[in-house]
């Protein structure tokens, strides 16, 4: 027997996984927007005038970030000037796949777009860092330089803010990981709807409320363009572990995503504890609370043959790399062996 629709009297085709409510395919697709605009309003995400980078990687959630700011920005007339900004990490059968996507984005948007690559950016491809690297701690490194790739493509477009696909599902990864870490720092402001007040462009994040399966939802029904494929080099992701136990509290509790991320959001830290000090990288000028960012210190590791430089905690030899001394055989020796 057809179900109707929780908002009309049509039939529906689709069962929220937030909410549990059923729906036809235009009252899902207002409400999802209305909520992602809410998020927008609520939160004072945009001012009137700026110019916006979206991150673009092909994939389903900055497609749809792209394809929502485009309605809402016409809509309620935002008045902003949005951007497509795009990383090529340079993996060869992913990145290039995707990009091709994203380049078609382009075109059904009519948005201007913009690529940077780690080759023209640090002198080396993901290809190349996995080789020398190996497959268990690659993330680190494409996770490091990809942040700061974004936002150097954002200074070069001279952008007010930049806009990323992360959505509710991602954010409670986030605060899981943090917490196992114990990584107060971090937990403290990962859940921030905008962050970058410490000096490096603000960044926001318009789908924080919005559930994985809801994005593939409105996708699927709006026909978008997008690229599915997972990283080659992923695999062994840590996020895995932590994406795994978020799905099974999920499927028991379906509220699970957005009740991590209130728990992260309430979190509060004593005002004794020690927390780290922004400060700039004396190389590059990239924020960082130690004397070398992880960006420099990773590709310090990588220019001189010693992989796992960026990889734990090696402060104490900042003040060789900035002085760019040698290092010791035996920190050589330490530094260089591969048990990744």
């Amino acid at each position: 027997m057809p179900v109707n629709c929780s908002s009309c009297e049509k039939n529906a085709v689709l069962k929220r996984p937030k909410t549990g409510h059923s729906m036809c395919r235009e009252c899902f697709f207002w409400a999802f927007e209305e909520e992602i605009h809410q998020t927008i309003v609520n939160a004072k995400l945009f001012t009137r005038g700026e110019k916006v980078g979206i991150g673009a990687s092909g994939g389903k959630d900055s497609t749809v970030l792209a394809h929502v700011m485009k309605v809402l920005n016409g809509r309620y007339n935002y008045g902003l000037d949005l951007i497509l900004l795009s990383v090529d990490e340079g993996i060869t059968g992913y990145r290039d796949d995707s990009l091709e996507t994203v380049k078609r984005n382009q075109q059904q948007y009519d948005l201007p777009l913009k690529i940077v690559s780690y080759q023209e950016l640090y002198g080396w491809s993901m290809d190349d860092i996995v080789k020398q690297v190996g497959l268990k701690n690659n993330c680190t490194f494409c996770g490091v330089f990809r942040r700061q790739a974004l936002d150097r493509g954002a200074m070069m477009l001279k952008v007010d803010k930049i806009c990323t696909g992360h959505n509710a599902d991602d954010v409670a990864e986030t605060v899981l990981m943090n917490f196992l870490r114990g990584d107060i720092a971090r937990l403290r402001r990962c859940t921030a709807i905008t962050t970058g007040s410490e000096g490096a462009i603000p960044r926001c994040k318009p789908l924080k409320y919005a559930y994985e399966k809801e994005i593939v939802l409105y996708a699927y029904f709006k026909k978008l363009d997008y690229f599915s494929t997972e990283c080659v080099y992923s695999p062994n992701a840590y996020r895995g572990y932590a994406r795994a136990f978020l799905k099974d509290l999920e499927s028991i509790r379906p509220s699970a995503i957005i009740d991590v991320i209130h728990s992260g959001e309430n979190l509060s830290v004593k005002e004794d504890i020690k927390m780290p000090v922004q400060g700039s990288c004396t190389r590059c000028g990239y924020i960082s609370s130690q004397k070398l960012c992880k960006a420099c210190v990773l590709l310090e590791g990588l220019n001189r043959g010693l992989p796992k430089l960026g990889i734990g905690k090696h402060h104490k030899l900042h003040d060789k790399l900035v002085a760019q001394e040698p290092l010791t055989e035996a920190e050589e020796k330490k530094l260089k062996g591969i048990d990744f």
